[in-house]
């Protein structure tokens, strides 16, 4: 095979040296070189190759170096043609699209990666030089097009993917840190939103090069586009996101809908970045709040719980704009909140859940919605305390996370839902007749036997666990477990001292003694005070 291809030599050939290249040979050049990677010769490897090493010559070329300080009027026109090589380039070490199977799926991307690193390098080594001398007035106008195909490509394959390697990565990060370097950028930040307030940023051009791959049907094609995308996205943050709002949450919200657990999960941080960062003014309008909300809301039914956890992270962070939506003028019972919404499906989906990390994953995040929700909370008191009791009475492993989460919501639960009736006047406008009062502390005594007995239960279990769980962690759930006790006797005006008098006088575990002994002793019989 002719490295050049059969049809064609190339135009310097019959120089005998680089220097002796022409202007208008050295622009053909570049032409032919661009033109081996789009036709149909760029599928064989050797042309790729040696267009590789053609290029790589004539960037070694003295010539080249006029391309970027603007005093040749037959080289205009260069710095737009660099722009395609470089993107070519880019696609070139692309890794391709991934195969239902396993295996070796990226055999050769890192190798050309690396390669096409060190053509970058050579290349921006070139800018950097125009820009030292003296006479080097177009510079920064030569490298506009060069930017944003570079910086695609240093993030593709300096993050650790399937398709990197060590070297690749290396390479990559050094290509990425010589482009902030010749941009003057002291960070990716500031290389994408601009430095100061006057320079523009470089957002919106490496958006327009990403766009082509982040519709539906080519996101697919470049796996690490969605990765590019993310990576950068989380680089834009308040007050230059919301200008670009509209080229960002399509892609986001296109990757969260796909069927694949890892692509999921990835559209929602970018979500929730977005949610972090862009004003909820500009958010509730056209509705993009409550399109967030409904894609969210979706995922609530899926079974994998690193997906849920990140889920209902976004949803806590999108609760308090959507809540500016809403409307209370304070003369009626208040409206349910898409808070309120998603503990209803969270608690229907923690009462029958069996898997550990589900569990753990509901446990986690339920005090957060306690918090969020206040003593409106008590709208779901009822399954709350079958789920709170229910969580209790299952050994959750070494590090009993749901368990101590569990009791961490029964303390807020405590503090913002045990029935008061001044409360309850105050926020769901309830008259205080005598049979409410009645009905409300029937409802107390009730929930109070149901609540101790499920505290005893579990500092009975943890004093006599002889399993592999840490002592320091029995600590902490003997701890937890106290202190809700002894709220539970301020909440209950001192009834829960008189009911566990009895105990330490026949209890023979040590362990369980002083949790009771600590309850009477630290327990006034005070009303709790509520928040």
């Amino acid at each position: 095979m002719e490295p050049h291809g059969p049809w064609e030599s190339p135009p310097w050939e019959g120089s005998s040296l680089p220097g002796a290249w022409s202007s208008s040979a050295l622009g053909q050049a570049f032409s032919q070189i661009l033109h081996q990677f789009a036709g149909q010769e760029s599928r064989r490897g050797k042309a790729r190759s040696a267009a590789l090493e053609d290029l790589a010559a004539l960037l070694e070329a003295k010539e080249c170096d006029r391309l970027f300080e603007g005093s040749d009027a037959s080289l205009r026109g260069m710095p737009e043609m660099l722009g395609q090589v470089a993107k070519a380039l880019g696609k070139y070490a692309a890794p391709a699209e991934e195969p239902e199977g396993r295996g070796d799926r990226h055999p050769d991307v890192a190798e050309k990666a690396a390669a096409v690193a060190l053509l970058f390098l050579k290349l921006l080594r070139k800018v950097e030089a125009a820009k030292n001398s003296l006479v080097c007035p177009a510079w920064k106008t030569s490298l506009r097009p060069l930017a944003g195909p570079i910086y695609v490509f240093a993030v593709t394959h300096s993050l650790e993917q399937p398709w990197t390697s060590p070297r690749s990565q290396e390479v990559a990060g050094q290509v990425l840190a010589l482009l902030l370097q010749v941009t003057e950028c002291g960070s990716v930040a500031g290389f994408l939103h601009g430095e100061n307030e006057d320079e523009k940023g470089r957002f919106t051009a490496i958006m327009g090069l990403l766009k082509p791959d982040l519709n539906k049907d080519s996101w697919k094609n470049n796996p690490a586009t969605k990765y590019v995308f993310s990576w950068t996205l989380q680089k834009v943050t308040r007050p230059w996101l919301s200008q670009h709002l509209e080229r960002t949450l399509p892609p986001s919200l296109l990757i969260s809908d796909d069927y694949q657990t890892e692509n999921k999960i990835l559209g929602v941080h970018c979500l929730q970045h977005i949610v972090l960062n862009v004003p909820a003014a500009d958010l509730l309008q056209y509705n993009r709040a409550q399109v967030l909300y409904h894609a969210l809301f979706n995922h609530l039914y899926a079974r994998e719980h690193h997906l849920i956890q990140a889920v209902l992270l976004c949803l806590l962070d999108l609760f308090p704009i959507l809540e500016k939506a809403q409307h209370w003028k304070g003369d009626g019972a208040r409206p349910t909140t898409h808070c309120d919404e998603v503990l209803q499906l969270i608690l229907t989906h923690m009462e029958p859940e069996h898997r550990l990390l589900l569990r753990r994953t509901y446990s986690r995040n339920l005090p957060a919605f306690v918090k969020r929700l206040g003593i409106l909370t008590v709208r779901h008191l009822k399954r709350l305390e079958r789920v709170i009791i229910g969580y209790l009475e299952v050994y959750d492993g070494p590090e009993e996370e749901a368990r101590l989460k569990i009791l961490e919501t029964l303390k807020l639960l405590l503090q913002y839902t045990w029935p008061s009736s001044r409360k309850m006047e105050d926020h769901f406008r309830i008259p205080r007749t005598p049979k409410f009062t009645q009905n409300l502390f029937r409802q107390v005594s009730c929930r109070l036997v149901v609540l101790l007995k499920a505290l005893l239960k579990l500092i009975c279990d943890v004093a006599r666990d002889s399993s592999l769980t840490p002592e320091c962690v029995k600590s902490a759930l003997l701890e937890e477990a106290t202190d809700c006790l002894i709220l539970l006797d301020r909440c209950a005006s001192g009834r829960v001292k008189g009911l566990l008098a009895k105990i330490p006088r026949s209890c023979e575990d040590s362990q369980v003694g002083n949790c009771i002994r600590r309850v009477q002793q630290l327990s006034e019989g005070a009303p709790c005070d509520t928040t």
